[in-house]
This record gives structure tokens, C-alpha cells and sequence, in this order.
């Protein structure tokens, strides 16, 4: 595995917690290499759950739509080899990261993954953003926006997008040289008056005493 590969995952879904019944319903994933997209995994998957109706006016699928697609079990055994043994990280990863839990736990697989998330790092990289929220912290920064929403690949694409602008902020404003996910883990988790501290600790080439990365709970 590629020392600096990290997997951007999102996941459209029926609801919002698994521990309802909610059932992923879209999986997307973006490899990224030294904050540049290298490949992309996208699929639809076919669980038999209910779709509510404001699901669909939301997202676009349609029960149509999953009753061709191919099994969520299947599905989640190839997103498991696409991403191999890369972190991960997701916009909101408490959410994704359940899901990619239990949809793999249903298809009788572990997943060991850390995630990262990029909602705690835009609050604490770009703190002057009146919100951050997927689209309007891109927009804020000025990358690209998806034409749709609230479709999988759409959303990993901007999540994608966004870890990239963060690592090359990262590296340029902050002196990180390298702003792997160990890097990102430990920022997330830093109190906003701390943080000067620890990107100069960081930029220093001292990251010994940073603690190590640790596994958003699913």
C-alpha cells in the first residue's frame, strides 16, 4: 500500500443510523495520493430496505433503481479490496463510518479502518467559514462544487477535493511537510487553542508526542 493513500468515502443510506435499521442504498470511494485522486469505486447496492419517499426526493434513487442493483454483500467485498488497508477519511466520518461498520459486518467482514473526518477539520483549519457543511465549506474555499448533491461519488468527489486543499494548506501555510492521516487525526482532535502549538510541533518535524490516531466510535 502506497505510504500517503488515504480512501474519501460517502455513502447514501436510508436513514441516519444503522442502529435504526437504516441500510446503505449508494457507496462511493476516492483513493487519494499525496492529496491527488489516483481512483474511484462507486456503486449502488440492493438490501432490500425501505426507501422513504423524502430519501428519494433527496437523493434521486429510486426503489427502481436498487431492485437492479447488485447485492449489498457483494458490493461491500469489493469497496473492502478497492480500499485495502488505507485510512480513511469522510465528511461527517461518524456517519459514514457506521455504516461502513455494519455494512461490512454484514457481509461478514472487519473493519480495522481510523477514520479521519473533514468536518472537524475545516472547523478547525478554516474557523473564519460561517459553516461547514460539505458545499458551503467548498464554496468557501472556491474548489469545484458537484452539479448533483447527495449522491455518493458527488460527495467524495468535494469531500476529496476538500482533504486535498486541507494537506496542501497544510504543507504551504502551516510547513507540515507531511500531513498524512496520523497528522489529521490528531488535529481533529485538538482544542482550537492548542492548535498553533501543535501545527508548530507538527512543522518542526516533532510529532513524537502526539498521541496516536484513534478509531471515530461506530
Amino acid at each position: 500500500m502506497h505510504p500517503s493513500r488515504i480512501a474519501v468515502i460517502d455513502f447514501e443510506t436510508t436513514g441516519m443510523t444503522p442502529a435504526q435499521g437504516a441500510r446503505a442504498t449508494e457507496i462511493a470511494i476516492v483513493l487519494m495520493e499525496e492529496g491527488r485522486p489516483v481512483d474511484r469505486f462507486q456503486s449502488l447496492m440492493k438490501t432490500g430496505a425501505w426507501l422513504p419517499p423524502f430519501i428519494v426526493q433527496l437523493t434521486g434513487i429510486t426503489p427502481a433503481m436498487l431492485a437492479t442493483a447488485p447485492p449489498a454483500e457483494g458490493v461491500m467485498r469489493d469497496a473492502a479490496r478497492f480500499v485495502g488497508d488505507a485510512p480513511m477519511v469522510a465528511h461527517n466520518a461518524s456517519f459514514d463510518s457506521r455504516f461502513w461498520a455494519a455494512e461490512l459486518a454484514l457481509a461478514d467482514l472487519p473493519a480495522p479502518h481510523a477514520f479521519a473526518c473533514t468536518v472537524l477539520l475545516s472547523r478547525r483549519l478554516y474557523p473564519e467559514a460561517t459553516s461547514h457543511q460539505l458545499g458551503r465549506i467548498v464554496t468557501h474555499l472556491g474548489l469545484p462544487r458537484a452539479e448533483r448533491a447527495h449522491r455518493a461519488l458527488a460527495d467524495a468527489e468535494m469531500a476529496a477535493a476538500l482533504l486535498g486543499r486541507m494537506q496542501h494548506d497544510l504543507r504551504t501555510r502551516h510547513g507540515i511537510p507531511d500531513p498524512g492521516h496520523a497528522v489529521l487525526s490528531a488535529l481533529q482532535r485538538c482544542a482550537r487553542k492548542g492548535l498553533d502549538k501543535m501545527l508548530a510541533r507538527y512543522a518542526a518535524g516533532n510529532d513524537l508526542l502526539s498521541p496516536p490516531p484513534v478509531r471515530l466510535p461506530v
